[in-house]
């Protein structure tokens, strides 16, 4: 009997490891900060009755900045060109699309909603910034994740 690891077996049929089963007009997000479980703003989430999906990691081309001068303190989540070291832990949500609709329409600047893609190679839509925030933000990516920055202050 041939066994084959399953980030292999992906590899060759290209199927992602994990693809849930989203009730029909449901939108997956992910949320890397202060959108997190305990954090200030999940409410903006469970209000809209979003159900957490699970916990995962970005592939390894993203990099997590704490951004200056943002109320709730703010991470920002930017993709690169290059491979890095360490991956971001996230939170998947899942949303109905006129909850998912109304949460992207209260999101401010220089946050924005854009695609991720995750560790088992699928994406899913994300916060993300722009780079304009990114001045005078600090580099928190070695952290892992937003929280562990925070247990480390």
């Amino acid at each position: 009997m041939l066994v084959i690891n399953q980030r292999k077996a992906r590899d060759l049929t290209n199927e992602p490891l994990f693809s849930p089963c989203l009730p029909s007009g449901h939108i997956q997000i992910a949320v890397v900060g202060v959108h997190l479980t305990g954090q200030p703003l999940n409410y903006q989430l469970t209000s809209r009755n979003a159900q957490l999906l699970r916990t995962c990691r970005t592939a390894k081309n993203y990099r997590l900045y704490h951004l200056p001068n943002t109320k709730p303190p703010k991470p920002g989540l930017v993709r690169i060109h290059d491979a890095v070291e360490e991956e971001i832990e996230l939170e998947i949500w899942s949303l109905g699309e006129a909850e998912f609709g109304s949460f992207v329409a209260a999101v401010p600047p220089p946050m924005v909603i854009g695609t991720v893609i995750l560790d088992d190679g699928t994406s899913v839509k994300s916060f993300l910034c722009e780079p304009i925030a990114l001045e005078g933000a600090g580099n928190i990516s070695n952290y892992g994740s937003w929280r562990r920055y925070l247990a480390s202050r």
